[in-house]
């Protein structure tokens, strides 16, 4: 009887030996299609089929855990509208992140922080253009004009930030306010 008890007992630690096993095989396949077909899975992600334009979010490391983030883009270029990012623009943008709901320690939060590092370049404008497409069409009025509302002013923060002289004066530049335009008008349809 003893023999049995110990029977059960290996082929208990024998099956979820073999489980474990399994488990880590199916989630290392599945990181390894993901690293392969990152095209694939950013197609499906965001109804993007326009292969340039899937290089670019590739090349900004754009992937399942920081498309949230790269909805934020052209917050990046509002920070960058007269050529360079200051301190309060930053914070600013940082608070926003955290707003949209991006906590610090996050893959999104950590592409924010290396998307502000660089000056915006045209083919990630781009990117971020055909991604708002592609969203717009899938969301309703109200939805539309919510998430355009929140990320218009989520800009405004960010370009009010340095703006002006000792807080008096005109508060957005004429480069931030034309990015603003181009925001609230990628989400107007």
């Amino acid at each position: 009887m003893a023999r049995d008890v110990f029977e059960e007992r290996r082929k208990g630690l024998e099956e979820e030996f073999f489980t474990k096993r399994e488990q880590k095989l199916v989630a290392k396949l599945r990181a390894t299609l993901e690293k392969e077909h990152p095209r694939e899975t950013l197609k499906q992600l965001t109804g993007i089929q326009d292969d340039t334009i899937i290089d670019t979010l590739i090349s900004l490391h754009v992937d399942r855990d920081t498309l949230a983030a790269f909805g934020l883009y052209p917050l990046v270029e509002v920070a960058w509208a007269d050529g360079e990012v200051d301190d309060r623009e930053r914070q600013a943008f940082l608070k926003a992140a955290a707003e949209h709901g991006l906590a610090a320690d996050s893959p999104g939060h950590k592409a924010l922080r290396e998307f502000l590092k660089e000056c915006p370049r045209e083919e990630a404008r781009k990117a971020w253009f055909a991604w708002a497409r592609q969203l717009n069409a899938r969301l309703s009025a109200a939805e539309r004009r919510e998430l355009r509302e929140g990320l218009v002013r989520r800009a405004r923060a960010v370009a009010e930030a340095s703006g002006g002289i000792l807080g008096l004066g005109r508060r957005v530049s004429a480069a931030e306010q034309k990015v603003l335009d181009k925001i609230e008008a990628a989400f107007s349809g």
